[in-house]
């Protein structure tokens, strides 16, 4: 097999660190506790790199995307001591670790911004966005906050606005000012010589905006009743000048260099939620210089149908540059949780197909228990989205992760309270249960996993699609003189599908005895999914 970048083929599990594992009873998971669960990663899972959301000091008011300090770790997570020994405990295991990096924003109570809110006339005044009132003392335009209302806050002192894409508390900083890029870009060397095998960047395509602050424009009529209809203000708009200028490519350049001085290589992936494909891929940058990969968010909000799937794969084939490494994702600590949109049974088809598509896969913790979406009343949300925005908190896909029928899931000690509550099926739904029963998910993730790890036409073959019956998906991988195929069933009615060729049945998501493909045909049962190498 020929010597790729690790990033191609190894399989991202996504740590929200919080929710992992409590060491030390307080109800929030830590960084020792990630390093507990190592051997769970790489030996019982099998992964091979781990994403990390921020653990570093921060007022929690976005619990954690607003840093008041880039190089620390938050008290509540640990030390940077027990950053170093997760670090050099997961390279023993060859596991690679990506850190989240948050360029758009700091917190209101970075020193930075304390020194820029001082007065107009601090050297880093112009390290965040301030613009002057309009001439009635409106804010300078309609731009708006992702979270709920404005994306200004005026400040009295100094009677000019500050710009906020998110919380008033993440005051944007300015990108535009090559001081702001040096000091960031400093912060990223102190990681990455510790040791960081690569940067999540977070909200990756905010971070320029448009020079001139013009307005953004209302997005058209036919569109405003069913935004009107949502009650979400934010999406009134076509958010064209706010996010997403021509110059967001200039800086992932710029960190492209940074990241490739490293040996060995580092890696960079972005949150990037635009629905263009050919805007999307241009994140890659047009000689593959920017960043290594623009997450791939398509299938979290696809309907989960056959056709539906197909066509947004096919279209990002056909978006990627030539050279360039696709990538997938179901679940992320944004969106409610995949066995709670498509129903757990079909969570099994889900692993499958994430796990043999042409490009780098990640999982979201707990996505391999079929973990579910915790209900949470309004009145008790946590997330600042959730709570200015009815219906958009994201706290029932964050909730701690399911060990076994100890006390608290075994997430945290006993006698201590979790931050977020438990689903209530934690005493049956959880690793050490699901480790003893043969048909668990978490055992078919095992089995996809390891067979990945050993498949060169999974790890690095081209993609075709095959026809196949209504409400299937069947693909081809091959790789010089290796060939598999992977057929899904999408619906709850057996289906029957025919193979270019023959093959055998090496992996099916159903509980019980593979059953061998007949020559040229393979007999799907409802919602089933398998492997099968060609001969």
């Amino acid at each position: 097999m020929s010597r790729e970048p690790w990033w191609q083929t190894t399989v991202i599990y996504q740590i929200y660190p919080r929710s992992f594992r409590d060491t030390t009873g307080n109800g929030i998971g830590d960084l020792p506790g990630i390093t507990e669960k190592l051997e769970y990663l790489t030996e019982t899972l099998g992964v091979g790199a781990i994403w990390i959301s921020p653990f570093y000091p921060s007022p929690m008011a976005d619990f954690g995307y607003d840093i008041s300090h880039y190089t620390n770790v938050h008290p509540m997570f640990g030390t940077l001591a027990d950053f170093d020994e997760l670090l050099a405990s997961a390279h023993d295991r060859k596991l690679k670790v990506i850190i989240d990096w948050v360029p758009n924003h700091s917190s209101d109570q970075h020193p930075w911004f304390i020194e820029s809110r001082s007065s107009r006339t601090n050297p880093k005044r112009d390290w965040y966005v301030w613009h002057d009132p309009k001439p009635d003392g409106s804010e300078p335009n309609n731009w708006l906050g992702s979270f709920g209302g404005s994306a200004w806050t005026y400040d009295e002192p100094t009677e000019q606005y500050y710009l906020h894409s998110f919380l008033p508390e993440q005051p944007n900083l300015n990108w535009r000012n090559p001081e702001v890029q040096e000091a960031m870009f400093d912060e990223v060397r102190f990681w990455l010589d510790r040791g960081a095998d690569g940067l999540r960047v977070d909200v990756a395509h905010f971070v320029m905006k448009d020079p001139g602050f013009r307005d953004n424009p209302p997005v058209p009529e036919d569109w405003a009743e069913v935004f009107k209809s949502h009650g979400a203000a934010y999406d009134s708009q076509l958010h064209i000048h706010d996010k997403g200028h021509a110059d967001n490519h200039l800086l992932y350049r710029d960190l492209r260099a940074l990241l490739d001085s490293y040996s060995p290589e580092r890696y960079s992936v972005g949150e990037i939620h635009i629905a263009d494909w050919d805007e999307w891929a241009s994140y890659y940058g047009e000689e593959l210089d920017e960043l290594h990969m623009p997450y791939n968010f398509m299938l979290v909000h696809s309907p989960w149908q056959a056709d539906e799937i197909a066509t947004r794969i096919a279209a990002l084939e056909a978006a990627i540059p030539p050279g360039a490494w696709p990538n997938y994702v179901l679940g992320n600590h944004d969106d409610t949780r995949l066995a709670s949109r498509i129903g757990r049974h079909q969570a099994r088809t889900a692993a499958m197909l994430l796990l043999t598509l042409r490009g780098t896969p990640t999982i979201y913790y707990g996505d391999e228990l079929a973990m579910l979406e915790v209900e949470i009343a309004p009145e008790d949300q946590l997330d600042p989205w959730g709570r200015n925005t009815p219906g958009a908190g994201r706290d029932g896909c964050r909730t701690p992760m399911q060990w076994d029928a100890s006390a608290n899931a075994g997430f945290a000690p006993a006698g201590a309270t979790p931050w977020l509550p438990l689903n209530e099926d934690w005493r049956e739904s959880n690793v050490a249960n699901q480790l003893d029963d043969p048909a668990s998910i978490l055992n078919l993730y095992r089995a996809l996993l390891a067979y990945r790890k050993e498949s060169a036409p999974l790890l690095l073959g081209s993609y075709d699609r095959l026809d196949s019956p209504s409400g299937s998906f069947l693909y081809r991988r091959s790789h010089e003189n290796a060939t598999v195929l992977v057929a899904l069933n999408f619906t709850a009615e057996p289906l029957t599908a025919e193979l270019p060729t023959e093959g055998t049945v090496v992996l099916t998501t159903e509980p019980g005895e593979i059953a061998a493909a007949r020559p040229c045909m393979v007999e799907l049962r409802p919602y089933e999914g398998v492997i099968i190498e060609a001969t």
